[in-house]
């Protein structure tokens, strides 16, 4: 089988790519590992930005529909010292430019917007080599194969394409999520929910330990447990006994305040380990024909609330790239990367800094309460 556009994963950057491509008139096919799109649940709240998200959405005809899904008054966010007392907080007034969707309802909205069979579920890449010509060749699990003009890795941390362009791998990044879910947290966890507010709420020490929540719809808190420690401290932790697990995860915030510990131990479901991996600041690659990367298989980095906002941004610059350069493939790829590269540099930087309490509130524009 021969494609012209060919996309490795249904991801965001993967889908908003050929939505784009869709409203150019371009045809792209889509090969995604899972077998459908309720395959796994896909994660929680995204603040789409509006310098780089919306744009995306808007240059993929999707403005519209992504405004029906945000959940309004969810841009409020407060910060909480361990202990509880708040140390600012700023409501959600309609001026901060970054609308939370829950990332699910804005995949479905992709997934929508392309025509039947754009997408070819049950397909997980085994490999993929260079046939010529800047053509490449991928093969799947069941033996099949597509024969393509134009590669484009979307396929995320562990890319099945990065390897025609890079040597590079992602390492660990030092840093570990404990994602938790609170279910009905109005009615059973009220000191909980008070806590976390209407909208976001962070609550750490700043020095390596941090509790992260989202409040999403219907009275769900949906929470990320932030410790600073090796892999091989997770390690020692029996993950299959979710009580076990609690207990020891609860150890290191001994001494916190119960409403914010709750996120922990009152969680509806077994504690989950998600360590942050990145790649190499800077990852830059010769121009190799017919092959491409974006989001996190172009540039991973731990979570700032910036990856799935650039992987809109990059499938959106690529597809006016292409559509800008008709029959010139090479050149589209060229202008592309030479927007990418930069870009992905300064986030990387941007992501391995570690912000304290005041530095987002001058990121907020508020000032700490009681100052």
């Amino acid at each position: 089988m021969n494609n012209s556009v060919t996309i490795i994963g249904a991801g965001l950057g993967g889908l908003t790519l050929a939505r784009v491509l869709h409203v150019h008139g371009i045809p792209s096919a889509v090969y995604e590992a899972e077998a459908s799109p309720a395959a796994r649940t896909q994660g929680g709240m995204l603040d789409i930005h509006d310098y780089n998200g919306r744009p995306a959405l808007a240059a993929a005809g999707l403005t519209a529909e992504f405004r029906a899904a945000v959940l309004e008054g969810r841009e409020a966010y407060r910060g909480l010292a361990p202990d509880g007392t708040v140390l600012f907080d700023k409501p959600d007034d309609g001026t901060a430019g970054r609308p939370e969707v829950l990332r699910g309802d804005l995949r479905r909205i992709l997934l929508d917007s392309l025509p039947a069979g754009t997408v070819r579920w049950g397909h997980r890449v085994t490999g993929v080599r260079a046939d010529g010509d800047g053509r490449h060749e991928v093969t799947f699990a069941d033996g099949a194969t597509v024969r393509t003009g134009l590669l484009v890795g979307a396929d995320g941390a562990w890319s099945r394409v990065r390897p025609l362009l890079t040597e590079a791998v992602p390492a660990y990044a030092g840093t570990s999520f404990v994602e938790t879910f609170l279910y009905d947290a109005d009615t059973r966890h009220p000191a909980t929910a008070r806590a976390v507010g209407a909208g976001s709420m962070v609550a750490g020490d700043f020095a390596g330990k941090q509790i992260n929540a989202h409040r999403e719809a219907g009275g769900t808190l949906h929470a990320y447990i932030e410790l600073t420690e090796p892999l091989e401290w997770f390690a020692g932790i029996d993950f299959g006994d979710p009580a076990a697990a609690t207990r020891r995860i609860a150890r290191e915030f001994e001494g916190w305040a119960p409403e914010l510990t709750a996120l922990l131990t009152g969680s509806d479901t077994a504690p989950v380990h998600r360590p942050h991996y990145a790649l190499p600041a800077g990852l830059r690659w010769d121009r190799t024909p017919g092959v491409t990367l974006l989001g996190d298989a172009a540039h991973l980095a731990p979570p700032d609330g910036e990856g799935a906002n650039l992987a809109l941004q990059d499938a959106a610059e690529l597809g006016a790239a292409l559509a800008g350069h008709p029959g010139d493939i090479e050149g589209a790829l060229t202008s592309y990367e030479q927007a990418l590269f930069p870009r992905s540099e300064e986030h990387a930087r941007q992501a391995a800094y570690q912000p304290t309490a005041e530095d987002m509130m001058a990121f907020f524009g508020v000032e700490r309460l009681g100052s």
